[in-house]
């Protein structure tokens, strides 16, 4: 299926929870989906490596992987193992299982949370581990991609929350195989979000969107174009900076009395592609 967006069209799978992952792999195909964001929670710990092979054949391309543990400090979301060495243990053997299947895709990771409120040492703490990753990353053929994530998680599941906190930490760590996740439904309203995004051309590793309301619960995403996020302008922004990787549709539904997860979710994934055409197409003219 042709796109009027000048990137790959692809889904997170966290998109679509209630699927399985063979049920990613066909309905991501049959909608004309690019591009998979690989959920390493979907896998079968039995038999990951026979899904992960099914990719090639399905016709999509792998644009970025989730690690079942991807935060240094504590996880609400993930919170075992406990201690930053085991964590980044855990990530290692992530990193060691699926960049066969991978290559040259980024890993994502996150801070995690800061304990009792210490943000300085989640900083210092993912900087280090950052550091000691990279160069392994690369040896096995991948990257990582540092994402902030929203105010909303501050305290459960990271230590930064704007763009400009994680290319500070991206300076620290100083290696080219380490870049940024941007999540523009964490990050939108961030002061000068135009400008540290331009700050951030040629580090910019993946591009997730969805779209915001008030959230009702740590789960409430909206499909791109029903919500307030001035995605067009965003996007055109990256674009601007160079970014040629994919757009990538990232959905949590859970905990609301409309959740999309107990929708039709071929219409959600139809109505987020046309929801992005039409952003972009509205936003027609210069960025900013």
């Amino acid at each position: 299926m042709n796109t009027n967006l000048p990137f790959a069209f692809g889904i997170n799978e966290f998109t679509t929870q209630p699927w399985t992952f063979e049920e990613d792999l066909a309905h991501y195909a049959e909608l004309g989906v690019n591009t998979i964001e690989l959920c390493e929670q979907k896998l079968d710990e039995q038999h990951w490596a026979q899904q992960l092979a099914r990719v090639a054949g399905s016709g999509l391309t792998i644009s970025a992987v989730q690690p079942l543990v991807r935060t240094f400090g504590p996880s609400q979301m993930q919170p075992a193992p406990q201690g930053a060495e085991a964590r980044t243990a855990r990530l290692r053997q992530t990193i060691e299982r699926l960049a066969p299947y991978a290559q040259g895709c980024p890993f994502v990771v996150n801070t995690g949370a800061p304990e009792q409120g210490d943000v300085a040492g989640a900083v210092q703490l993912t900087i280090r581990e950052l550091q000691g990753l990279a160069g392994f990353a690369a040896d096995h053929g991948v990257r990582l991609a540092l994402e902030p994530l929203s105010a909303t998680s501050m305290n459960t599941e990271t230590a930064i929350w704007t763009v400009s906190q994680a290319l500070d930490i991206l300076d620290a760590v100083s290696h080219p195989g380490v870049g940024l996740c941007l999540d523009v439904w964490n990050v939108w309203q961030e002061a000068h979000l135009e400008a540290e995004i331009r700050r951030a051309a040629g580090r910019i590793f993946v591009l997730q969107v969805s779209d915001w309301r008030t959230p009702q619960s740590s789960g409430d995403r909206l499909v791109p174009g029903d919500g307030t996020i001035p995605l067009g302008r965003l996007l055109r922004v990256v674009h601007e900076t160079g970014y040629t990787g994919a757009c990538t549709v990232e959905i949590f539904s859970q905990h609301v009395p409309d959740s999309l997860y107990q929708s039709d979710l071929h219409a959600v994934i139809q109505r987020a592609r046309q929801g992005l055409e039409r952003a972009w197409q509205d936003a027609a003219g210069p960025a900013g």
